[in-house]
This record gives C-alpha cells, sequence and structure tokens, in this order.
C-alpha cells in the first residue's frame, strides 16, 4: 500500500513558540559554555606543550612564536567549528521562531507497535520526517494500520510538536 504525503503549514501557537524560545535560550547558551572551554583549551594546550618540550631539556621551550601560532591555530578552529555548528542547528530553531510556522504532514500508520519495557504505545508512519511517533492507549486502540495521522513539527529545525 502506497499512500501520498501531504503537507501544509500553519501559524504556531504561544505554548508552542514558548517551546522554540526556551529551547533557543537553552541551546544558545550551551553553545556559549563549549566556546569558552574551547577559548580557555586554546590557550592551555600551548602552554601544557611549552612545558612538555622544557621538561624534554629543549632550548626556548617558551617560545612566544610557537606559543601564539598554536593559540591561534587552535582558536580558529575552534571559532570555525562552533559557528558552523551553530548554523546547522540553532540557526534554524531562529528561523522557526522568526516565522513562527509549524508544518501538519498528513501520513498514514504502517505499523503499530507496544513496548512492555516501556509501557509505551508505537505507531510507524510512512513520513519521512517522523518514523515513530508514542502515542496514547487510546489512540493505540482506535487507529489502525492504513489510518491517516496528522504530525505536527516546525518547519526548518523539523521540531516534534504532536500528533493529532
Amino acid at each position: 500500500m502506497s499512500y501520498e504525503v501531504q503537507r501544509y503549514q500553519e501559524p504556531l501557537d504561544s505554548s508552542e513558540l514558548g517551546f522554540l524560545e526556551k529551547k533557543e535560550a537553552t541551546e544558545r547558551n550551551q553553545y556559549y559554555k563549549v566556546y569558552r572551554l574551547l577559548m580557555f583549551l586554546s590557550f592551555v594546550i600551548p602552554f601544557a606543550g611549552a612545558w612538555y618540550r622544557a621538561a624534554d631539556g629543549m632550548p626556548d621551550a617558551f617560545s612566544k612564536t610557537k606559543f601564539f601560532f598554536t593559540a591561534g591555530l587552535l582558536l580558529s578552529i575552534s571559532t570555525f567549528a562552533t559557528y558552523l555548528t551553530y548554523r546547522v542547528n540553532l540557526r534554524r530553531i531562529q528561523l522557526d521562531i522568526r516565522d513562527k510556522t509549524k508544518t501538519i504532514e498528513v501520513s498514514h500508520v504502517t505499523r503499530k507497535l507496544y513496548l512492555d519495557v516501556k509501557k509505551a504505545y508505537y505507531f510507524y508512519t510512512d513520513s519521512k520526517v517522523k518514523l515513530s511517533i508514542e502515542v496514547s492507549a487510546s489512540d493505540y486502540d482506535n487507529i489502525h494500520e492504513g489510518d491517516e495521522v496528522c504530525i505536527e513539527y516546525t518547519t526548518h529545525s523539523r521540531q516534534y510538536l504532536g500528533y493529532f
């Protein structure tokens, strides 16, 4: 059985927008903490390397040129890596907050599953964004394989918001 997946957009409600704003603030704070740690390590690692060279008895172990070159290189790598992950991940959440839209995808239940270990009910869907969703026990009993289920997620970052 092959079904066509339909998608359309709607505006975010206030609780969903609040969720995204809180997530964006939390992740931005985490990026800042990681970047501060990487900056600190960018200066500590060359200093530790100088002490290692001094312990081996190398002349000019505490060379300012070597220290600043190594620190600058590590700082550049850290800055580029942090910026790249920021652009890939956090920027999408910021676009969702700016656009204030969510995508609703009408997909079909392809399989039903109950996990006794977690005491949780799941639907597998034909969605390319969300392959499985956790559902309530009543929905598990009432919705059958092949039935339509609407999945809500943010447009850019594809954060799962719910189903109906």
